[in-house]
């Protein structure tokens, strides 16, 4: 499983890399336009944001913490904030996976959302999830990118496979 994982944030941070490296062509007015596919997400920034500050709660959980609350947008203007910080909750990220052993990354962690609700999940399976929640937004900007006339490429995990080779 560990492996897996390994594999698996690898990859995420790549994608996720891309994205940012694509975001950096954007105007600030592109950047911080409200234009996204989400309601809770308005712009670019702001769903990078959330997507970064889901990987911070998961990481909390984890950890056996339970935030109740996400990041503010408003509080990172600039992409240069978001990487910088992105960079720390990364490093974090793959600081626990290095050190879970085995049966940490199998125990069912309880933990409740930021609406208090109580959930138990395998640590491994939320995990996963977290990765996959990521690509769901990396595609919602991906479009948005796109339809800026700066797309990122293929994000797809076999192009990943191809470039790491």
């Amino acid at each position: 499983m560990k492996d897996y994982l390994r594999f698996l944030y690898a990859y995420n941070n790549w994608a996720n890399q891309r994205i940012l490296d694509t975001c950096a062509q954007l105007t600030q007015e592109e950047f911080l336009r409200g234009q996204g596919s989400s309601t809770a997400n308005p712009s670019i920034r702001d769903t990078l944001v959330h997507t970064m500050g889901a990987q911070e709660i998961w990481l909390a959980r984890w950890g056996g913490v339970s935030p109740t609350r996400l990041l503010d947008p408003n509080d990172f203007g600039t992409l240069a904030l978001i990487r910088e910080y992105w960079e720390q909750v990364e490093q974090h990220t793959q600081g626990f996976i290095e050190a879970a052993e085995e049966n940490v990354l199998q125990d069912v962690m309880h933990f409740t959302n930021i609406r208090g609700q109580p959930f138990a999940y395998a640590r491994w399976q939320t995990m996963v999830h977290q990765v996959n929640h990521a690509t769901q937004h990396r595609s919602e900007i991906a479009l948005l990118l796109t339809q800026l006339n700066h797309s990122p490429g293929d994000l797809d995990l076999l192009v990943y496979m191809a470039v790491v080779k």
